[in-house]
């Protein structure tokens, strides 16, 4: 048996996260460890499970989900996710995964190699929710990845900001590709896929349990440069893809909430005790993962929108709300520009796509660019 059958049938046997098995692939290989399984027989439970897997019908149905089986030395393997072996157990997991199934036309090691996770609470709150979306949305615009667990609350918001920026996103489920969980999120696991790439440690066919959660934040944290909870409280998965990111020594922030909410306590816990940097912008978390703590520089190729405004026509844009719309007169108080020179500046950047007249006559700016509005489907 080759590299590859064996890596398939152990991802189909053995759970995520199994260290024993993770150290043992390290050192003798994945074809010996899996004949040493298929040795042992109904010994114990992984030998029967061995001895009684079959390929035929998971390939069947990756095969009907258009999915993919990477592993270790392919083209689109995160090089970043061999600082696994070795890495201290968090909750008994640890260790490679010995393949990755994927599903989606983005390419998981390019998208990887500049990317941040975005994490936090599921019961997140209106102001977790947005702070989520508008500095995923920021992100993908800067170039960079969002990573996140496709869950409720805080990781559906960053999916939703990664949407509808420039760079495509990832999400880490902790079940087969074909099963959608939560159930209501598969219109946006669809979404994602368009551009980028859905990633899981299990082959089609497998639900969620908690540890295979536990086990999914560990490539979360490992898979990208800096992991950012948004909302948390005591008991939280998002806390526990911060525990990787430490142990991974990769970059923690967190965003500071209000000091009467329940869900500010690990934020705020891990901003006190030095464990996290404080953020509250996109452009604070590129100083983070870019170079000598400079801002990323935007690729030569990226061309934005306002470099070939003036000054005046600048601040009028600028002065244009990102939820909302304001008439002309108090665009013109708001920007400084007198309101004869509002009104041309405006039809011009009507001209160029770039805001938007509602029937009252108050201004805005389109929808792509308003980033935290919620994408027209059901999440």
């Amino acid at each position: 048996m080759d590299e590859r059958e064996a890596r398939l049938g152990l991802s189909c046997v053995v759970e995520p996260g199994t260290a024993k098995v993770a150290a043992a692939i390290a050192e003798y290989g994945a074809g010996e460890v899996w004949q040493g399984l298929l040795r042992l027989g109904g010994r114990n439970t992984l030998g029967m499970r061995a001895r009684e897997f079959r390929p035929e019908p998971v390939l069947a149905r990756a095969a009907a989900l258009e999915a993919r089986f990477v592993i270790p030395g392919d083209p689109e393997w995160p090089p970043q996710l061999a600082e696994l072996d070795g890495c201290e157990p968090v909750n008994g997991l640890s260790g490679v995964p010995c393949g990755l199934w994927l599903q989606g036309a983005g390419d998981l090691a390019e998208l990887a190699g500049r990317s941040v996770a975005v994490v936090g609470s599921r019961a997140c709150t209106s102001y977790g929710e947005t702070v989520a979306t508008e500095l995923a949305a920021d992100l993908g615009d800067a170039g960079f990845s969002v990573v996140s667990g496709g869950a409720f609350g805080i990781d559906a918001a960053a999916h939703r900001g990664s949407l509808v920026s420039r760079t495509p996103g990832v999400a880490i489920l902790a079940a087969g590709l074909d099963q959608a969980y939560p159930a209501a999120h598969r219109p946006l696991f669809d979404r994602i896929a368009e551009r980028g790439v859905l990633v899981s440690e299990l082959p089609p066919g497998e639900h969620p349990t908690r540890v295979r959660f536990l086990g999914r934040n560990r490539l979360i944290a490992a898979l990208t440069q800096a992991t950012v909870l948004v909302e948390a409280a005591v008991r939280s998965g998002g806390r526990n893809t911060v525990t990787w990111a430490t142990s991974l020594r990769r970059v923690v922030a967190a965003v500071p909430g209000p000091v009467t909410s329940a869900l500010s306590f690990t934020p705020h816990r891990l901003i006190r005790e030095a464990e996290a940097v404080l953020v509250t912008t996109a452009g604070e978390i590129l100083e983070l993962v870019s170079p000598l703590g400079r801002p990323a520089a935007r690729p030569p190729s990226e061309h934005r929108p306002t470099d070939d405004l003036g000054p005046d026509e600048l601040r009028v844009y600028e002065a244009v709300p990102a939820r909302g719309s304001l008439t002309a007169g108090e665009l013109s108080l708001r920007s400084g520009v007198v309101l004869a020179s509002c009104l041309l500046i405006l039809d011009e950047l009507e001209g160029r796509g770039m805001v938007l007249q509602n029937d009252r006559l108050e201004w805005r700016l389109p929808p792509r660019q308003r980033l935290a509005e919620p994408l027209p489907f059901d999440t």
